[in-house]
């Protein structure tokens, strides 16, 4: 039977339920889905890392066939962190997903597949979380169902990486001197949760939460 590992590090982030769910429809395979790299099998065929904060060294890659990695970016353009949420900011309605093969310096392995998520520019955190998580899942099913044709490539020299930074919550910020419409895109990708859209006035700290509401008929 195949042995499939998920690693996601964090429970509370919204990806879990997305991978348990995977895990828990496909019962005609060895699948689990992990926290940290001490709670994982002894080996399999597959370890799929999805935001996955564990250094995954050589040692542990050895114990799998594949050591794959989810990545938002079409890379090597986009290394770093969280890099679809920089790209929307900037202005992007088209999200590439690449799954590329671990290796000791990060976002560097071969590449085994890409896919495009469009964006019709509407979406707010969630909606754009549904979408990506949708596209990973389709990634890990064709890397699954797919590995043996699957041809690993190498990723562009020719192309210069640029690197995304750690988002923390000041990037959260709203300017108040500028137009909400200049500021739509950034105000998409705020989680209210954790980096929830905010400013100051007088002192204070307000938070912004963004959601979408029907249109109403009434006069």
């Amino acid at each position: 039977m195949l042995k499939v590992s998920i690693i996601v590090s964090n429970i509370e982030h919204p990806v879990y339920p997305v991978m348990k769910e995977w895990v828990d429809n496909h019962s005609h395979i060895d699948a689990e889905i992990v926290n940290s790299t001490k709670e994982l099998r002894d080996s399999g065929e597959f370890l799929f890392l999805v935001s996955c904060t564990d250094i995954i060294n050589q040692e542990i890659r050895s114990r799998f066939s594949h050591c794959l990695v989810l990545h938002a970016s079409d890379l090597p353009r986009g290394r770093g962190w969280s890099p679809h949420i920089w790209e929307i900011v900037n202005g992007s309605n088209v999200l590439t997903l690449s799954l590329l093969e671990a290796e000791d310096k990060v976002d560097s392995g071969r590449i085994w597949l890409k896919t495009d998520v469009n964006l019709d520019g509407t979406e707010l955190f969630g909606e754009i979380n549904n979408k990506l998580f949708t596209a990973e899942v389709e990634l890990i099913q064709r890397a699954v169902n797919e590995h043996e044709t699957i041809i690993p490539y190498e990723q562009n020299s020719d192309i210069s990486p640029n690197y995304f930074p750690k988002r923390v919550p000041e990037d959260s910020r709203i300017n108040l001197n500028d137009s909400i419409l200049d500021q739509f895109n950034l105000l998409r990708v705020c989680d209210s949760e954790r980096f929830p859209a905010f400013f100051e006035l007088n002192g204070q700290r307000y938070a912004i939460k963004l959601e979408k509401v029907e249109s109403s008929n009434e006069k």
